[in-house]
């Protein structure tokens, strides 16, 4: 998933494709431990993506605050 593409979406998007991502994460970690996992990476790659749009979560909260700290100092 590209950054790009994440910041183009909304934040109730984000929270859910990181609730998506969260779920098939667990699923596959319990799979892993149960049996074998045919892309053991696709662990990695998920927990990246998850990381990712937490990243752009948090811009967005920074943000927010600097516009508010912005409206305070005016």
């Amino acid at each position: 998933m590209k950054v790009k593409e994440l910041r183009e979406k909304t934040i109730a998007e984000l929270i859910s494709e990181r609730d998506k991502l969260k779920k098939v994460y667990n699923e596959l970690r319990f799979k892993k431990i149960v049996s074998v996992v045919e892309n053991p990476l696709q662990l990695r790659a998920i927990r990246r993506n998850i990381a990712t749009i937490l990243t752009v979560l948090h811009e967005r909260e920074l943000e927010k605050i600097k516009e508010e700290i912005n409206k305070l100092e005016k």
